[in-house]
């Protein structure tokens, strides 16, 4: 079954360009072109990733952003934004975009980044989850990570994870007690140049703060390790 792609822009040209190139790529393309249309298509037709510009009529990619994320959708949004600007690009990321490009693009190169999003949010198929032991899980305290069903729980809930949320939570816990640096966790979870953006690290450490720990000023899973990166680690006993 072919993956479903919306794309949010309100110049016709991009729209028209996108579609026209993620369709060759076999992909089915529903788009919008103002952020109230991208959001009511986002609820009822279940797109499996969301091309969003930032710059929008009635609603802003931000606000779209943000209220999809608060009704727990956790489609993959994939950000556009004309503007050069790190402010931007790391508020789109707060809200809870899972990557950004910034125009001009070329149209291989966002179909070359769709495909890397959708590979990574990809569950495996049926007979290697049928082959899936107990070891393929990871449990450190009350957090437990199933990277087959691309899921986790905390104290036995089921976290509300955005893709780039859970593939850095699930690196951390592969790497458990290992110091990684923004650089490394960057290159692994983002895995292709950011030029050193390596706030978008420490936004997403935040949110999964967030998640996981009681008291985000004094975290006792993932562990700030000044000068160096994070750590996730077991939580030490009382």
């Amino acid at each position: 079954m072919d993956k479903k792609i919306l794309v949010v822009d309100d110049e016709q040209s991009i729209v028209t360009l996108l579609q026209y190139n993620l369709q060759q790529a076999g992909y089915e393309v529903l788009t919008a072109m103002d952020g109230q249309e991208g959001k009511d298509l986002a609820f009822s037709e279940k797109p499996d990733l969301i091309v969003l510009d930032l710059m929008l009529p009635k609603l802003d990619g931000i606000e779209v952003c943000k209220q999809l994320r608060q009704q727990k959708i956790a489609t993959p949004i994939l950000m556009l934004t004309a503007k050069d600007d790190e402010f931007d690009k790391v508020l789109g990321l707060e809200l809870g975009a899972d990557d950004y490009m910034t125009k001009p693009f070329s149209p291989r190169e966002v179909v070359a980044r769709v495909k890397a999003i959708l590979r990574r949010t990809q569950f495996v198929p049926e007979a290697a989850e049928e082959k899936a032991e107990d070891g393929d899980s990871f449990r450190i305290g009350g957090l437990q990570i199933f990277p087959q069903h691309y899921e986790a729980y905390f104290e036995e809930e089921l976290l509300e994870l955005t893709p780039k949320e859970f593939e850095l939570l699930l690196y951390l816990a592969k790497n458990k007690s290992r110091v990684l640096t923004r650089d490394q966790l960057l290159s692994a979870v983002w895995n292709y140049d950011f030029a050193g953006d390596t706030r978008i690290v420490d936004v997403h450490i935040s949110h999964l703060r967030e998640k996981i720990e009681a008291n985000t000023k004094k975290p006792v899973y993932i562990k700030t390790i000044r000068g160096l990166g994070y750590k996730l680690e077991e939580p030490k006993g009382e």
